[in-house]
């Protein structure tokens, strides 16, 4: 582990504790939800998935740690930086809310020093999948993640999920060709 991701993970520790000490329901999302599952380490920033009733005390409990709060233009989200270390609190991924049943799927799983709630396979392939675009249509990262992970997925609710999206639809399809996933 690069000195950068032991960082990343540092940060991930301190939010992690700091939102269970507080009773602050959350599931660790994004590269170190990937991670969790035994995927490569997250590179950038720590992404943290919580309810929109609980993203301004979130906030305010991580500044109280030292964090530097910072209201973006997105409505879909907050951030927090930890020195240079941005930590993504998202109440509104994809434009879909963050309920109590998202959190209560996420499971318990170390990360490093710490255990933390983490979204499940199936809800991380989702989120990722409905992310991609025209804009935003680089599937390199997300064949790795998708091989390492694949036996904690459930496809058919991605599919499920995902239909609306030509892109996701086409990656999926991807994945059947290379037998990656079941054909169905």
């Amino acid at each position: 582990m690069t000195a950068a991701e032991k960082d990343l993970l540092d940060t991930l520790t301190r939010v992690a504790n700091t939102l269970t000490h507080q009773g602050i329901r959350f599931a660790v999302a994004g590269g170190f939800a990937v991670y969790a599952r035994g995927g490569p380490p997250s590179e950038h920033d720590v992404d943290v998935l919580l309810k929109e009733s609980d993203a301004e005390k979130a906030s305010r409990v991580l500044a109280e740690t030292g964090m530097i709060p910072v209201e973006p233009p997105e409505d879909w989200l907050t951030k927090v930086y930890d020195g240079d270390i941005l930590v993504d609190l998202i109440f509104r991924p994809n434009h879909r809310e963050v309920t109590d049943e998202t959190l209560d799927r996420a499971e318990p799983m170390r990360i490093g020093s710490t255990m933390a709630p983490v979204v499940t396979g199936t809800d991380l392939m989702t989120d990722k999948l409905l992310v991609l675009g025209p804009h935003r249509c680089d599937f390199t990262g997300l064949l790795q993640i998708a091989r390492e992970l694949r036996e904690q997925v459930d496809w058919a609710r991605v599919a499920d999920e995902t239909r609306d999206s030509p892109y996701a639809r086409a990656f999926l399809q991807l994945l059947r060709e290379l037998d990656v996933v079941e054909d169905r």
